[in-house]
């Protein structure tokens, strides 16, 4: 969320920022208006209470001169005004509550370096490794290939569940593991991260303070419980909320967190070829990266982070890209962000695998997440950010079709091969 005060001294930078975002601005005069009632009931309450104070003193002078009658009058005047004062206190919260909610609603600012566009088709390239696969024959989409080797089960997902699941199984169930274990392996031995395993569900004041609520309400898959539950769309959403409410030490940042979970996301509509396969599931596994640093360091780690996560592509020798997203395709929370983008050869096309974001001090400050510098000075606001490291079934998709073979095999990645228990190649069922 946004400082009201950075809003209200900064009205039309936020409002440029808004058009940069095809947001409405219009929202700023809503904000403006609030602002503007609030202080007005707070300068009349300042009055009110002033007018208490002088009539407590008269009370107190009348009672010495005896004058008890005029005395209780007084009495009568400041009980009064001590009414007012509660209906003008009941107003101020009022209208604080509105300038809560609509600033809850209102994205973060992009980074002056994000490019300013309408959608993803204005995103940036800003590198890429690797070149992308060429085959000898013409390849298969992943659906063809694990099908055709009995380690994907699309029909009876839906059967289970519904459209948007999957069933791996045998050696597709065993890559899908191989791939959580070798990131999560990778990133807490060589890149310093600390391994969590938080719930899958959580509440509603910690989906707020990552910035899923109230505005992404839709995309959640909810528990039919009164205490507000849903499932998890992303492990950025309990891991960054882990010292939410807490004042850190400067010197214990930045902290970093690696996780896996299932992701659950009610996304509605179709959206064409990402309808086949395993593309968009409403359940999908990632291993997730959260960092919580300084916000002199933000940037540094960002660069770290999205490193972190480009170096499990190069070592599983996958073609990709780095993109910077436009200021159209910008995620709420994010100041900035790097897409990773995998090559998939059956759409020939890069996909994205990978978001890695800085948010600022936009999910702290709802969240309330502080820390305080060396010395005893005011706590301040911790800067956030997260990356998949990667999407697992995207991954999993990336492997079967780059490493797909003429005769309808798929060779296991170099680095997987010690998590694969001897199985160096997936063959066609027979």
């Amino acid at each position: 969320m946004l400082d009201l005060n950075f809003v209200r001294e900064n009205l039309e930078e936020v409002r440029e920022a808004l058009k940069k975002r095809n947001a409405n601005p219009d929202v700023l005069d809503d904000f403006t208006r609030l602002d503007t009632d609030r202080r007005e009931v707070i300068g009349k309450a300042d009055d009110v209470n002033r007018r208490r104070n002088e009539s407590s003193k008269e009370i107190g002078a009348l009672m010495q001169q005896g004058k008890r009658e005029e005395a209780e009058e007084k009495k009568s005047e400041v009980a009064g005004l001590k009414g007012i004062q509660a209906e003008l206190e009941e107003k101020r919260k009022e209208l604080e509550a509105a300038m809560d909610d609509l600033l809850s609603g209102i994205p973060n600012v992009p980074a002056d370096d994000v490019p300013v566009g309408v959608d993803e088709s204005d995103n940036v390239e800003v590198r890429k490794w690797g070149e992308p696969t060429e085959f000898d024959f013409e390849p298969l989409d992943h659906v063809d290939i694990g099908e055709n080797a009995a380690i994907l089960d699309l029909e009876r997902a839906t059967k289970i569940a519904g459209t948007r699941f999957a069933i791996l199984k045998g050696a597709g169930a065993r890559l899908e593991r191989a791939l959580i274990n070798f990131m999560l392996d990778f990133q807490t031995t060589s890149n310093g991260y600390e391994e969590t395993h938080p719930p899958f569900i959580v509440n509603r004041n910690t989906l707020f303070g990552t910035g899923q609520l109230p505005k992404f309400e839709q995309d959640l898959f909810h528990l039919e419980d009164e205490r507000g539950f849903a499932l998890i769309p992303t492990a950025e959403v309990p891991v960054t909320n882990y010292y939410g409410g807490e004042i850190l030490e400067a010197k214990d940042l930045p902290i970093n967190f690696a996780a896996y979970t299932p992701c659950f996301r009610s996304e509605a509509g179709s959206y064409g070829r990402d309808t086949r396969g395993l593309i968009r599931q409403h359940q999908f596994e990632k291993v997730e990266l959260v960092k919580i640093t300084l916000p002199e360091r933000s940037w540094e780690e960002l660069e770290k982070l999205t490193a972190n996560a480009e170096a499990i592509l190069q070592m599983l020798e996958l073609p990709y890209r780095v993109v910077v997203l436009s200021t159209g395709d910008l995620g709420f929370a994010s100041a900035k962000t790097y897409d990773l983008e995998v090559w998939i050869p059956s759409q020939e096309t890069y996909r994205e695998i990978s978001s890695c974001s800085n948010c600022l001090d936009f999910q702290s400050r709802r969240m309330n997440l502080r820390f305080r510098r060396a010395g005893g000075e005011k706590p301040e606001f911790a800067h956030t950010l997260n990356g998949s490291s990667l999407a697992v079934g995207r991954t999993w998709i990336a492997i079967l079709e780059n490493y797909q073979q003429e005769d309808g095999s798929v060779i296991i990645p170099e680095v997987l091969k010690p998590y694969m228990n001897g199985i160096e190649k997936i063959e066609p069922a027979s």
